[in-house]
Order: C-alpha cells, then sequence, then structure tokens
C-alpha cells in the first residue's frame, strides 16, 4: 500500500508516518515545504520517500498525486495554530481550505479511487452551551476563531466532495491531542518545555500561562494516529467521527500535573499576551459512533502522555544546557 501523509514533517504527521512504518507492506510518502525542519522526522528519513509540494500550489499538487499515484491520502497540512489565526486569518483560510481544494481537486482527476482522511477539528464546535456537552457529530458548528471557520470550511468540502464525485473521504473530528514532539507554542508543550527550561536553570522559576479555566479533553497522539488509520480502513465514506478521549480536563490542572512532576518549586503567572480575544470554554468529545464502527479507544493513559512530553522536553534542553 502507498500511502502520502501532507504535512508529515509536523507533529501528528510525524507520528502517523512512524505507526504506518510499522505495517507490513507500507510504502510512505510525505510532502513537505523547503523551509519545513526535519527534527521530528529525523529518525524516519531512510525509509520515507519526501516530495516538496506547498498545497497552496495546484500545479505542484497535481504533480505529487500524479507522481505518488496513492492509495491512501492523510491530509494534515495546516496552519494548525489557533492564536496565529487571529493575527494571520488569510494566510489561515488560504492554507487550509485552498490548500485542500487543490489536493481534492487533483485526486479527482488524476486518481479518483484514492481514499482520503481529512484532519478536522473539534474547534469547528466553537461556543458550546452547557446542554450540548458531551459534543457529537450532531452539534451545530459555531467556530470561534479564524481557524475554526477554516477548519468547518475543510469538513464541509470535503462531504461536497465525496456527494457530489463519489469519493472515497472520511473527515475526523479530532478533539486535543499531545504528547511527545508536540510544539512549544501549544500549551501542553509550552508548560512541559518551561518545566524542564527552569530545572536545568535556564529561565526563573514562573511559568507564564493563559487562560487556565478552559477544558479540553486530550487524547494522546499515538492514540489519535491509530485512529486516523482506522478511519480509512473501517469508516464510512463521507461520514464525520469525532475523535475524543471522552474526559476534560480544566488547563489548570495540566498545569497542576507537570508542576508535580517538577524538580524544584515553580510559581505561576498570568501573561496577557497568551489570552485569547475569545476562547472556546469546554471542549469535550464523544466518540462514541467512531468507537461502534471501528472499535477504536485511548489505550494511554493522559498520566502517562503528559510524563512522555516532560521526558521529552527534558531530552531537548539538556543540551542546550551542555551548550551553554
Amino acid at each position: 500500500m502507498r500511502i502520502l501523509i501532507t504535512g508529515i514533517t509536523g507533529f501528528a504527521g510525524s507520528h502517523l508516518a512512524e505507526s504506518a512504518l510499522g505495517r507490513n507492506e507500507v510504502e510512505v510518502y510525505g510532502t513537505l515545504r523547503n523551509r519545513s525542519r526535519l527534527e521530528n522526522i529525523e529518525h524516519l528519513l531512510p525509509r520515507l520517500h519526501l516530495v516538496e509540494c506547498d498545497i497552496r500550489d495546484p500545479f505542484a499538487v497535481q504533480s505529487v498525486i500524479r507522481d505518488v499515484t496513492p492509495d491512501r491520502v492523510f491530509h494534515l497540512a495546516a496552519q494548525s495554530f489557533v492564536p496565529t489565526s487571529w493575527v494571520a486569518p488569510e494566510e489561515t483560510i488560504t492554507t487550509n481550505v485552498l490548500g485542500q481544494l487543490n489536493l481534492l481537486e487533483a485526486i479527482r482527476q488524476l486518481r479518483p479511487e484514492t481514499r482520503i482522511q481529512i484532519a478536522c477539528s473539534s474547534e469547528e464546535y466553537g461556543l458550546v452551551h452547557p446542554d450540548e456537552v458531551p459534543i457529537t457529530e450532531d452539534n451545530p458548528l459555531r467556530p470561534l476563531s479564524p481557524y475554526g471557520v477554516s477548519k468547518v470550511a475543510q469538513d464541509l468540502l470535503g462531504y461536497q466532495y465525496h456527494a457530489s464525485y463519489g469519493l472515497h473521504i472520511v473527515r475526523t473530528r479530532a478533539f486535543n491531542h499531545t504528547g511527545p514532539r508536540r510544539g512549544e507554542i501549544f500549551v501542553t508543550s509550552s508548560f512541559a518545555k518551561q518545566v524542564a527550561e527552569i530545572e536545568a536553570g535556564l529561565k526563573p522559576p514562573v511559568i507564564q500561562c493563559g487562560n487556565l479555566d478552559a477544558m479540553r479533553d486530550f487524547t494522546d497522539v499515538r492514540d489519535m494516529v491509530r485512529a486516523y488509520w482506522l478511519a480509512l480502513e473501517h469508516g464510512e465514506p463521507g461520514e464525520a467521527y469525532v475523535l475524543a478521549s471522552g474526559k476534560a480536563y480544566a488547563i489548570r490542572e495540566v498545569l497542576e500535573l507537570l508542576l508535580a512532576a517538577a524538580k524544584c518549586p515553580i510559581s505561576v503567572e498570568v501573561d496577557p499576551q497568551r489570552l485569547r480575544p475569545s476562547d472556546v470554554a469546554i471542549l469535550l468529545g464523544d466518540a462514541s459512533r467512531f468507537r461502534a464502527r471501528t472499535g477504536w479507544r485511548p489505550e494511554i493513559a493522559f498520566e502517562q502522555t503528559m510524563a512522555d512530553l516532560l521526558a521529552f522536553w527534558r531530552r531537548k534542553v539538556g543540551p542546550k544546557r551542555a551548550a551553554d
């Protein structure tokens, strides 16, 4: 089987590549941009086939589909950081929506038998009322950020291309996922990195944070990419599936978990720059529909995920301390 992962150098992309390479008779291709950093996939490079492609360029995307002729495409490439979408809404919409449109058009024209997984997001739900939790596939979509709007567009575009052209498309609405290699701009990784730097004596013993009251449903990225694979194995084409653990943690609880594992006392300080113009109060998902279809459920405990994430940052910070 020949699979193509767009955004393979990213957080989820690297874990999906790692997981796919552990399967029999799977060739893994991935797209990257000329400025993409390879550190997430360095350990996999001899076994990967990498293709330079900016998904905003329709001709480049067509070339990739023509040359790779993938059996399956996992579409993960995106501008995926919610705060960035506030300061760069045009880039977010262009990358996420037009980039996907280019991909779907290329597959429709050149490789219509390909199975496609579209990585959508819980941010599509946005404003969720107390009586609407836990969130299912049937909840209203009320996005509260340009990023959320872009993911709604991706989601519905995927449905439209299935309904109009019969493409085998499965949409996965993933709730928050984290783990080793998570980018430092994301909250769990930001906290873990700050703890590691404080332990190494690289910064004062104060953690900078934003809104600690928001509640999020976290799944380990290694469980999440397993779900992505199952979506194309057993998911119903045209359907959207919530992928979530079914348990929500206040960001404050996440921070307290890391502080309890720290090797020194650390205080906490709110940084106004880390607060968003509007924030989703709670994201708690119900993955019952996906579980019934595929048998998937998260296997890695959140405490283990956070321990692995903190260990990852301790390893990365260690060389910095030695260099200093």
